[in-house]
């Protein structure tokens, strides 16, 4: 009995060894996780929009004020007229400086008939050169004199400037203006500028692209778009530290005067992608800001790679690098697999996919 204790113990060792070597042995298992669906890459041109709150204002928008002081005995004009340049809109009492003008006129009259008797005396040496130029200096004072007064008086009338639509009084027939102060304003809405902000990644990416399109459309309220196009044609000097935006200006040409100074809405920005590689976002996902995607290859064996996005889309990214159109990507179970996972797959076809993405691309 003592023999077989030596038989016992090396059977035991080899059950121990294959134990151990069971637990260390590499694991090829190929866990039932089910099916996953891969696709390809989509090439087609596709446009990317961005829309941006804005603000209309008219090219030439000022505030009419009073020039003198007095009593306004005139308004030739209504609220929301559109005039035209040089037309009468106020009048303020003009009696004292109707009186100032003719005092004016009548001194220099009189400073004139003096300074001709003098050259006439001064010609005939019975005056000295020296009296014939205090005569001029004379007529000179006055003539200044009549010209200041003459201003006056053409002040107390308030013509339009420029051609443009009237905004509402903001003083009455009859009521004591000082000089200085509002009576209304007026714009000319024939061209607009739109302002809009743009974040300073959109804005650094406009500028990297000198061949990108300027033109612009804008959005009413009512959601339907301006029939005019517009041109960015220029940019703020300065980002405001608050927002991290910065403005740009887009001209608009507005001939039917739809649009007025003050209007909100949204501007449309652009952008075409020629031959673009699209993927679907829900195939991609994050890790420490840097976006991947999962690559299945020949074998089923997925692989992780990582890509760089130009342009985001609604639920799609337009690749710029890292992927070939032929790679299999993986569009669905993206958690439930890893670097080296053995899948099967079954292919679906890129159109199909993004058939249901609601991709809006052309």
């Amino acid at each position: 009995m003592h023999r077989s204790w030596p038989r016992l113990l090396a059977l035991a060792g080899v059950l121990v060894l294959l134990g151990v070597t069971a637990c260390h042995a590499p694991h090829h298992k190929h866990e039932e996780i089910g099916v996953f669906a891969v696709t390809t890459p989509l090439r087609q041109d596709t446009a990317l929009t961005r829309e941006y709150v804005a603000q209309v204002q008219a090219i030439q928008h000022i505030e009419v004020r009073a020039q003198e002081r007095g009593y306004l005995t005139g308004i030739y004009v209504d609220e929301g007229q559109r005039i035209e340049e040089g037309t009468k809109m106020f009048q303020v009492m003009p009696l004292i400086y109707r009186a100032d003008l003719h005092r004016a006129e009548a001194e220099a009259d009189m400073a004139s008939i003096e300074f001709k008797n003098t050259k006439m005396l001064a010609d005939k040496d019975i005056v000295s050169p020296a009296e014939l130029a205090l005569a001029g200096a004379k007529l000179n004072r006055a003539k200044a004199e009549l010209e200041l007064a003459q201003t006056h008086m053409r002040l107390t009338e308030i013509r339009a400037p420029f051609t443009g639509l009237m905004d509402r009084f903001v003083v009455r027939l009859g009521s004591l203006v000082e000089e200085g102060d509002l009576l209304t304003t007026l714009s000319d809405n024939r061209t607009l500028w739109i302002y809009f902000n743009v974040p300073e990644a959109e804005y650094l990416d406009y500028k990297a692209d000198p061949e990108q399109t300027t033109v612009v459309q804008f959005k009413m309220a009512n959601n339907r778009l301006f029939d005019q196009p517009g041109r960015v044609e220029t940019i703020e000097a300065d980002f405001d530290n608050t927002t991290g935006n910065i403005a740009f200006r887009a001209t608009f040409p507005n001939p039917t005067g739809l649009l007025r100074h003050g209007e909100t809405g949204n501007v449309i920005v652009t952008s075409q992608y020629a031959n673009a590689q699209l993927i679907p976002q829900k195939a991609t996902f994050e890790i420490l800001d840097r976006r991947y995607v999962f690559v299945v290859d020949d074998e089923g064996i997925v692989h992780s790679r990582p890509i760089a996005v130009a342009a985001e889309l609604p639920h799609a990214f337009i690749v710029e690098s890292g992927l070939e159109d032929s790679d299999h990507i993986l569009l669905e179970g993206l958690r439930k697999v890893q670097d080296g996972t053995h899948i099967e797959v079954k292919f679906e076809e890129p159109a199909e996919v993004f058939a249901h993405l609601d991709l809006h691309a052309e």
